[in-house]
């Protein structure tokens, strides 16, 4: 495997750690419960991304990308930077107690 493809699958961020005590990605049945947890976690976000008219999608198990409704595309290395991403993106800062948004949080479960 080359260096490039290599940093891409080699390390998994602490959000992504299931009682793990290795942080390097293991094939087999952990990995497996790893990626159900990742599309899980995805699904929640875009929930909240919605909101920002914005996506988050999984790339091959160890990236992110972010998109919006123009089509603008950018990768995600990890859930630690993401709001990051998502705050430069739409140009101010993220506020997690916005009444709209848990609003429009709340009516999703809903359905």
């Amino acid at each position: 495997m080359c260096i490039f493809c290599g940093d891409f699958i080699a390390n998994v961020h602490w959000t992504e750690f299931n009682n793990a005590v290795t942080s390097e990605v293991i094939v087999g049945e952990l990995q497996r419960v790893r990626q159900q947890a990742r599309i899980e976690r995805v699904h929640f976000i875009n929930k909240i991304l919605v909101f920002y008219q914005l996506k988050l999608t999984d790339w091959n198990g160890s990236k992110f990308i972010l998109s919006d409704l123009k089509g603008t595309t950018s990768i995600v290395h990890d859930l630690g930077s993401l709001w990051a991403e998502v705050e430069k993106r739409i140009g101010y800062a993220i506020d997690p107690l916005n009444t709209n948004l848990m609003e429009k949080i709340e009516l999703s479960d809903d359905r």
